[in-house]
């Protein structure tokens, strides 16, 4: 534990605050005159001593906002404070042994925090203020949260930060933002079933949901506590923008987003933008005709995958897909194709492996089957798609009608990372004409995104 001392001299001692009744912590002087610091001096501190845990011994006073709320419970006893009402450039979680705290520091409530006595550091992958135990953060007792935290007389309108998927890093954990033009994945608004915030039988602690984009931003997840009383509400069903605090997992695995109330998410009726569909279904078996294979034996290690009539392209970023083996824990099928961003320095990959054309017209019972796995996927994805009106011409790609292959199984985060997932008998005997089948993965060298996802044992068949 790290002891940061700073030499100040304060002509006034910060003790407007009585400690033993919050309600009246308004403060009586203009407490202003007294920071002496910012927020974001203060995350600066904390990372350039990441992993530790600084102790302040003086007097430093910081000015900020709370954008947290616990009062629907989504929220237990972390006050969620940034810098600025508009334009925010550092936040941070104070551990405070408060229940109801959004009677006294409400959301936009201007507040000044004394760090005397308080420990900064690391709680689950975020920078967090509270009293030090051992080498954890821990909540300020309630006795003692009057003598750190004074409010202010003001309540701002706060404006959220609005930002994409791709822009997640550290520096906006703890901030409020917003993300337009997104919608929960389809899988959980119906038809058949719409999912609860957090109220699924396998919901434990947190309900997590899977949130995309309709402008080609990546998905990522809101995370609902089981224990807010919006856990049951259903989800809703159309698309557009939400708002909430940017945080980490309680495993520190993933960024993923809280929100005050179910108010904060503002989808308005149920226009969407999902992918189109081709789906016939599954099928009982694979054919006895063999239209195209491959295991990716003949190929080299380490280089793009090429011949046998597949078109590897490479839409954004740098990496194509390519031949690889490996053992052990997430050992390959011999060997296979990868794709695998990390190390590229690209902020966005996107890349297409698409088979030779197959003629629909002259074969009937046309069978799809393959295995994917993957090396976490992190936020990156897989899709597979068809279609029969590309000329197979690379600058004609995205102006062909490429549709989602929705019957295949395709190797998810969730999945174990060694295993080899098998797509199913994907049926595509209800396609005419003479058409694709593509492997497209979309990903980034960005952290959260840039998972690996290995493909192997193609084969289309026919009757």
């Amino acid at each position: 534990m790290k002891k940061y001392t700073y030499f100040l001299s304060l002509m006034l001692l910060f003790s407007c605050a009585p400690e033993d009744d919050v309600q009246n912590s308004d403060a009586a002087a203009d407490l202003s005159v007294l920071t002496n610091t910012d927020l974001d001096a203060i995350l600066g501190i904390f990372y350039q001593n990441k992993g530790e845990v600084v102790t302040f011994d003086k007097d430093l006073i910081f000015e900020a906002y709370v954008v947290s709320s616990d009062e629907a419970g989504n929220f237990y006893k972390e006050l969620v404070v940034q810098d600025q009402k508009k334009d925010p450039k550092a936040g941070v979680n104070i551990k405070l042994d408060m229940n109801s705290y959004y009677q006294f520091y409400n959301f936009g409530r201007k507040i000044y925090v004394n760090l005397k006595g308080l420990s900064l550091g690391d709680a689950n992958g975020v920078p967090t203020l509270g009293v030090v135990q051992g080498k954890q953060i821990a909540n300020i007792p309630q006795s003692r949260v009057a003598v750190h935290i004074t409010r202010d007389a003001e309540v701002a309108t706060i404006t959220p930060k609005s930002i994409k998927a791709a822009d997640f890093n550290d520096r906006l954990k703890n901030l409020y933002v917003k993300l337009d033009d997104v919608q929960f994945n389809k899988m959980l608004v119906g038809p058949h079933k719409v999912f609860t915030y957090a109220s699924e039988d396998n919901d434990q602690y947190d309900g997590e949901r899977l949130v995309e984009s309709c402008t080609g931003d990546f998905p990522f997840i809101l995370s609902t506590s089981t224990y807010s009383d919006f856990s049951s509400l259903k989800l809703p069903a159309g698309m557009g923008s939400l708002q909430g605090i940017l945080t980490r997992d309680y495993y520190d695995k993933f960024y993923t987003i809280y929100l005050n109330s179910p108010a904060d998410v503002k989808f308005t009726g149920n226009s969407r933008c999902d992918p189109k569909e081709f789906t016939c279904g599954l099928a009982a078996a694979t054919g006895n005709k063999i239209l195209f294979e491959d295991d990716f034996t003949g190929q080299k290690n380490n280089k793009p995958v090429d011949g046998k009539g597949w078109k590897n392209i490479v839409q954004e970023g740098s990496r194509p897909w390519e031949a690889y083996t490996a053992t052990g824990a997430n050992a390959s099928l011999g060997r296979s194709a990868r794709m695998r961003p990390a190390g590229s320095g690209d902020s966005r990959s996107i890349s297409w492996l698409i088979t030779p054309r197959i003629n629909f017209d002259t074969n009937s019972g046309e069978v799809l089957s393959f295995k994917t796995s993957t090396s976490f996927a992190n936020g990156s994805f897989l899709d597979v798609l068809i279609s029969t009106d590309w000329d197979g011409l690379e600058e004609n790609l995205l102006k062909a009608d490429w549709q989602i292959l929705s019957a295949a199984y395709i190797a998810q985060n969730n999945d174990f990372f060694g295993d080899w997932m098998s797509s199913g008998q994907v049926d595509l005997s209800c396609a005419t004409g003479k058409g694709y089948v593509a492997f497209r993965y979309t990903g980034s060298d960005l952290p959260y995104y840039n998972g690996v996802y290995e493909l192997d044992e193609i084969m289309v068949s026919a009757e």
